[in-house]
């Protein structure tokens, strides 16, 4: 409670609340009141009452999606961890959601530690960004208040990425993946995270871009976006693109964390062979 009213304080935090939730229809504002007292945990990600609701919504869509095609394990990662926050609180919804879905949640978060680097060119925002900004300020404190199912890897992601995709188990195959590392160039790093063997993901997953849409300065030439594009051009059997058809399915649409929800494509899957087309698991229109 104390985070949360911490963050309520903060610059701009309010006044998102204000527009994003007050401008929806009344009664349904008024059902999430009833939710909030009453409803499960799967019904509060529905009606966007958990904080951070895109790691909500993307954490539980992975486990359902997990559950339905037989596996007992997923992973989720987060490219840009800063002070930890963002991953303790994944941490907590992934524990709630392994309770209401039975699927183990496997986390791993990446960062440099030290904050942003310099950045290289235009392509990585530096009328926005400066370097050295969200520094991780107690690496003692974060390690130790992790749970058992979660870990930290500090190092430059150019480094750290190719080693972490041999660990990866197919039992465990990456179901999410969050990038917030502000930087065209990190960004670029993150998504090599992608391209392994097949085996080792979640036939689709979905994908949070943070630093997407908030500026006018972010554009398909710079930034995220620039990485994204320049990933697809590069991966013939590996796409990623925009949820188009998220808003839609959502009850409250006026949700900016909408804009930012990308999914990933396998399309070398053995889920998408055409050898496997008598598995009908995908009818069941439970995920995402």
């Amino acid at each position: 409670m104390k985070y949360f009213l911490k963050k309520l304080t903060e610059k701009g935090k309010l006044n998102k609340i204000i527009y994003e939730r007050f401008t929806e229809p009344a009664h349904l504002n008024f059902i999430s009141l009833f939710v909030t007292l009453l409803g499960s945990f799967e019904k509060k990600v529905e009606f966007d009452l958990i904080l951070r609701q895109h790691y909500a919504f993307c954490i539980l869509g992975a486990a359902r999606l997990a559950r339905n095609l037989g596996f007992k394990s997923t992973t989720l990662i987060e490219f840009g961890t800063g002070s930890g926050m963002g991953l303790m609180n994944i941490c907590e919804i992934a524990k709630k959601v392994s309770k209401c879905t039975g699927v183990h949640l496997d986390i791993v978060g990446f960062d440099l530690g030290t904050g942003l680097p310099k950045p290289r060119d235009y392509r990585d925002h530096p009328e926005i960004f400066s370097p050295g900004s969200y520094p991780l300020l107690d690496k003692d404190r974060l390690l130790e208040s992790l749970p058992d199912n979660a870990r930290l890897i500090l190092g430059d992601i150019a480094d750290t990425v190719p080693g972490f995709i041999k660990t990866i188990s197919k039992e465990s195959p990456i179901g999410f993946v969050a990038i917030d590392v502000d930087y065209y160039s990190s960004a670029k790093e993150s998504l090599k995270v992608f391209e392994g063997n097949p085996e080792l993901y979640l036939p689709f997953l979905l994908v949070y871009l943070d630093d997407v849409g908030d500026f006018i300065n972010y554009s398909p030439w710079t930034g995220e976006l620039l990485a994204v594009n320049e990933f697809n051009t590069e991966n013939k059997l590996r796409k990623i693109s925009f949820y188009s058809g998220l808003r839609g399915k959502r009850i409250f649409k006026n949700a900016n964390w909408i804009n930012k929800i990308y999914v990933m494509h396998v399309l070398d899957h053995t889920w998408r062979s055409v050898n496997n087309t008598g598995n009908k698991v995908f009818e069941k229109n439970l995920y995402f």
